[in-house]
C-alpha cells in the first residue's frame, strides 16, 4: 500500500538509521570541513537532497546546495535556491498576529467569534486567538478528515477552508492540551484578512518580507518560480514527481516557499526590534504549553533543549519543522549565542531532526553521529544488477552490519518500484523482507499479499490480506480484496468490550522522560493522542494493541485497576488519571 506526506507537522517514529562517529571530534579538520564531510555522507546515500546554512554566533559558517532542484534537467541545489517550507510558515502567520495584537487592533485572549462573526458561535465563543497559536483550540487538523487527499487537488478561498472544520465538534476543551492542528492556522490567516481588509500574502510581504528584503520567500502559488527547486518522493533509491497539492489549500498554515539564505535573514532578524518591539516579541517564545514531550510551544514555535551530538549534552533551542509533498524543512535557532540551522530539502522525508543534532555536535565541539546507509537502496541497486540471487547475498551480508539500516516504509517502497515496472517476482523479494522484519505491521502483508497476487499466488495472497485486515480493520484495500474473493472479514477482527476500553481510558506517564500519552474512547475504538499525533490503536488479544501507522506493539498490564501500566517500545508508561 503506498503513502503519500502530509504538510503536517507529524512526530518522529523512533528508528535507528545512524552509526557512531568513533574519531569523536575530528582533530586537525575545521567546522566547515566537518559539515561537508557529514553532510556529503548524507547526500551520498540518498538521505539528503537540498540546501544547508549553519551559522555560529550570527555569522554564517556553511551555505551549500547538495542534489538537484530540477531532476529532469540537472539543475543543481543551491544555496539560492528557492524550496516550499510547510508548516515554518507557522511561524510567519504568529508574527503577523503579535505585530496586529501590538498595533491594538485584536486582542490575542478574546475569541475568535469577536473578529469573524460567521464562525460558528457555539465554538468560536470558546475559542480564543491564544489557543489557536498555541495548538490548544481543540479545533480538529483537517490535514486528518478522509476528504484531505482529494481537497489537496482543489482551489478554495481561505473562507472556504475554514468551512471544511468549522462545524466539527471540539476535540477537547480549548486551553487544556495540545494537539497540534493544522486547521487552527487556517482560521489566523483568516482573522489577518479580516482584521487587514487585505490579502495575507499582501499583509506578509508589507509586514515582514519588504522590511527585512526578503525578495526569495513569498506565498506558493504552484507558479514558475526562478531557482525554485521541484519536489519528489523518493521510493527505495529512486525519485519521482511528488504529487501535486494547490497551494491555496495549506495557506497561511504552510503555503510559502524560501532559501536557506532569507530563513537566516529571518532568523537574525528575531533578535532585533524591526518587526516587534521586545515586549511583544517576547510572546513568541514563551512556554505556554508542553507538548508531553519535554517541549513546549510558543507562538509557532516549539522551545525545547536540544541534543548536542552523541555527547549527552543539550541546548536550548528554538525550532519548527515543516513538511509538504515532496519536501521537508527545518529551522533551529540557539538563542543563547544566535547560532542557527537551517535545513531545505524537496525530496521529502529526508531525517532532518539527527542531521541538526549531528551539527549541533560540530557546532560545540562534541562527538556525533554518521549516517547509515539504507538497506533498502543497497538492495533496489542489487535487485537491478543482478537479479534476486545477488540480492539474497547482498542482504544476508548487509543485514547485521552496524554500517546499514532498515527502514519498513523505504523497503516498501523500493518494492512497489518493481511492482509498478512488471517485475513482481523482485517486489515480492523485497515485500516479504519486511513481513519477516515487521510483523505486527498491516502495511507490510497488504503490499505482500498485492505482489502475491500479481504472480498468481492467489491463496498465499489471501492469507496475507486476512493478516493485514486482523492488524487494520480499517484496510479499504484489504477488506476489497478478501469481500472479492468471499471471505467475510467481520469474523477477522478481535473485538473488546467498552468496559474494558474503559479501565484502559486515560492518561499515561513514562517517567524517565516525561513523555505523555493521552487515550480515549472514540466510537468504540480506543484512540491515543501523543503530543497531537492521533491514531486507533487495533485490538489483538489480551490488552495488547497495535498502532497501524508504524506497527508499534503497545501492551496494557490492568490486572490490577489502581496501578495500570502499559508498555510502548520498551518503555513503561504507568496511569496518572
Amino acid at each position: 500500500m503506498n503513502r503519500f506526506i502530509r504538510f503536517i507537522r507529524k512526530p518522529i517514529i523512533p528508528g535507528i538509521i545512524f552509526m557512531l562517529s568513533f574519531n569523536h571530534v575530528s582533530c586537525g579538520q575545521s567546522k566547515t570541513d566537518r559539515l561537508d564531510k557529514l553532510l556529503g555522507m548524507y547526500a551520498e546515500n540518498k538521505l539528503f537532497n537540498g540546501s544547508v546554512l549553519v551559522a555560529e554566533k550570527g555569522k554564517v559558517i556553511y551555505s551549500k546546495g547538495f542534489g538537484e532542484a530540477n531532476m529532469e534537467k540537472k539543475i543543481p541545489n543551491q544555496a539560492n535556491t528557492k524550496f516550499r517550507i510547510g508548516s515554518v510558515t507557522k511561524q510567519f502567520t504568529a508574527m503577523l498576529i503579535v505585530q496586529l495584537a501590538a498595533e491594538n487592533k485584536l486582542d490575542l485572549q478574546k475569541p475568535i467569534s469577536s473578529y469573524l462573526p460567521d464562525y460558528p458561535k457555539k465554538t468560536g465563543d470558546l475559542i480564543t486567538i491564544h489557543h489557536l497559536l498555541t495548538h490548544t483550540s481543540g479545533v480538529p487538523n483537517f490535514t486528518d478528515f478522509p476528504l484531505f487527499q482529494e481537497a489537496q487537488g482543489k482551489t478554495y478561498k481561505p473562507e472556504e477552508l475554514v468551512r471544511l472544520f468549522s462545524d466539527s465538534a471540539l476535540e477537547f476543551k480549548p486551553g487544556s492540551t495540545f494537539s497540534y492542528s493544522n486547521s487552527g492556522y487556517i482560521v489566523l490567516g483568516c482573522l489577518v484578512e479580516k482584521i487587514t481588509g487585505k490579502p495575507y500574502e499582501q499583509v506578509l510581504q508589507e509586514k515582514i518580507l519588504t522590511p527585512l528584503k526578503m525578495n526569495n520567500t513569498g506565498y506558493d502559488h504552484n507558479q514558475d518560480l526562478k531557482d525554485r527547486a521541484s519536489g519528489y518522493d523518493r521510493r527505495g533509491g529512486s525519485f519521482y514527481p511528488s504529487a501535486y497539492v494547490d497551494m491555496s489549500v495549506p495557506f497561511s498554515a504552510g503555503a510559502l516557499y524560501s532559501t536557506v539564505e532569507d530563513l537566516f535573514t529571518w532568523d537574525q532578524a528575531l533578535y532585533t526590534e524591526k518587526l516587534l518591539p521586545k515586549k511583544y516579541r517576547d510572546l513568541l517564545f514563551n512556554n505556554y504549553i508542553s507538548d508531553g514531550d519535554d517541549s513546549y510551544y510558543g507562538y509557532g514555535w516549539f522551545i525545547e533543549e536540544s541534543p548536542i551530538g552523541n555527547s549527552g549534552a543539550e541546548i536550548g533551542t528554538v525550532d519548527h519543522s515543516g513538511s509538504i509533498n515532496g519536501f521537508n524543512a527545518l529551522i533551529t535557532r540557539i538563542p543563547s549565542d544566535h547560532s542557527s540551522v537551517i535545513l531545505l530539502n524537496n525530496t521529502g522525508g529526508a531525517p532532518l531532526d539527527p542531521m541538526t543534532v549531528a551539527i549541533l555536535g560540530i557546532l560545540y565541539d562534541k562527538p556525533y553521529d554518521f549516517p547509515k546507509k539504507s538497506i533498502a537502496i543497497a538492495l533496489q541497486d542489487v535487485l537491478a544488477k543482478s537479479g534476486i540471487p545477488g540480492a539474497k547475498k547482498s542482504y544476508e551480508e548487509v543485514k547485521n552490519s552496524k554500517d546499514y539500516y532498515l527502514n519498513e516504509a523505504e523497503m516498501n517502497q523500493a518494492g512497489y518500484v518493481f511492482l509498478q515496472s512488471a517485475k513482481a517476482e523482485e517486489a515480492a523479494f523485497l515485500f516479504k523482507i519486511n513481513v519477516d522484519e515487521y510483523p505486527h505491521s498491516f502495511n507490510v502483508y497488504d503490499s505482500y499479499g498485492e505482489a502475491l497476487m500479481v504472480l498468481g499466488k492467489k491463496e498465499e495472497a489471501l492469507e496475507n490480506y486476512m493478516k493485514s485486515v486482523q492488524l487494520n480493520p480499517g484496510s479499504a484495500s484489504g477488506i476489497k480484496v478478501l469481500n472479492e474473493a468471499g471471505i467475510n472479514t467481520d469474523t477477522l477482527v478481535k473485538k473488546v468490550s467498552i468496559d474494558q476500553l474503559k479501565v484502559l481510558e486515560g492518561e499515561y506517564l513514562e517517567s524517565g522522560r516525561g513523555w505523555k500519552i493521552k487515550f480515549d474512547i472514540v466510537n468504540g475504538d480506543l484512540v491515543g493522542n501523543d503530543r497531537g499525533y492521533r491514531y486507533k490503536l487495533i485490538p489483538v488479544g489480551d490488552n495488547k494493541f497495535i498502532n497501524p501507522d508504524d506497527g508499534a506493539s503497545l501492551v496494557f498490564d490492568s490486572r490490577d485497576k489502581n496501578a495500570i501500566t502499559l508498555v510502548l517500545f520498551g518503555a513503561l508508561f504507568k496511569k496518572v488519571n
